[in-house]
């Protein structure tokens, strides 16, 4: 796309990771890199590093209505990427920032937990999730453990379709379950919709990448949204994001001693 071009708006409500793998720099990056233009409203700061989240200090809902909005009055968002989010106060802003909002595609990135096993997310935020953002959702993207957690249907091997029937339920519009976090030599990835009749999904195959990632969850989030932005139906956004997603991954590298960081701008193999 020319630089001259107007770019699709997505508007991110993320935290910020100070080492740069997740949260607003990897919505930034990945959305720059897909033709749009990222405006970013930070919901939570962190103290973390590569292996884990140590700390989460969710922002003030007043001020972050008033970014928000005053972002909204001046460009006009064509989707809108929810990462996390740090309380229930700040789900039930975001809930109703969207209710005035003239119908956009949404993506929600239930941030539940991180990857080192930090707890993001309390019962309360949980369920705030469920009740007041799901219905909003365009398309939801949780690893199998966020669904069960979201679905109610933990247990040791709960069932994707069970839980993609019950976030369905919530209303959210399409959900994509991701297998990293399955025990399977390769990533399996769902998509359920509620068009579709029960346990009716598409599936994509990935080849399991030899490392642990940080950030993969909100590059994947992110670039569903740009593809919303552009024009791209559900499937296909959730398909372009997948392939860009794992090109990063095949490509990422270690600059500390956690995890491997996503390579989302520069040079990626197909």
């Amino acid at each position: 796309m020319p630089l001259s071009a107007p770019r699709p708006i997505v508007l991110c409500f993320s935290g910020h990771d100070p080492v740069g793998g997740a949260g607003v720099q990897a919505d930034i990056e990945t959305i720059s890199r897909l033709g749009c233009h990222a405006c970013t409203v930070i919901t939570a700061l962190t103290v973390q590093d590569s292996a884990d989240v140590h700390s989460i200090l969710p922002l003030d809902t007043t001020l972050f209505l008033q970014q928000a909005r005053c972002v909204i009055a001046d460009m006009h968002p064509d989707a809108v990427k929810i990462g996390l989010l740090g309380s229930a106060d700040m789900a039930a802003s975001v809930a109703s920032l969207l209710r005035e909002l003239p119908e956009i595609p949404v993506v929600l990135d239930p941030v539940l937990a991180a990857g080192g096993g930090y707890e993001l997310a309390g019962e309360t935020l949980q369920n705030t999730l469920v009740e007041q953002l799901l219905p909003l959702t365009t398309v939801l993207t949780p690893n199998t453990y966020e669904a069960a957690r979201l679905s109610g249907l933990t247990g040791k091997a709960p069932d994707s379709n069970a839980c993609a029937a019950r976030l369905l339920a919530h209303g959210c519009r399409h959900v994509l379950i991701t297998g990293t976090h399955a025990p399977t030599n390769a990533v399996i990835n769902r998509l359920y919709s509620s068009a579709r009749t029960d346990n009716e999904h598409t599936a994509w195959r990935w080849d399991r990448l030899p490392h642990s990632y940080h950030g993969s969850g909100c590059t994947l989030a992110a670039a569903i949204a740009a593809g919303l932005a552009t024009g791209l139906d559900a499937e296909a956004a959730c398909e372009q994001a997948q392939d860009y997603t794992w090109r990063a991954l095949s490509c990422g590298y270690r600059p500390g001693q956690g995890q491997h960081l996503p390579n989302r701008i520069g040079k990626i193999k197909r």
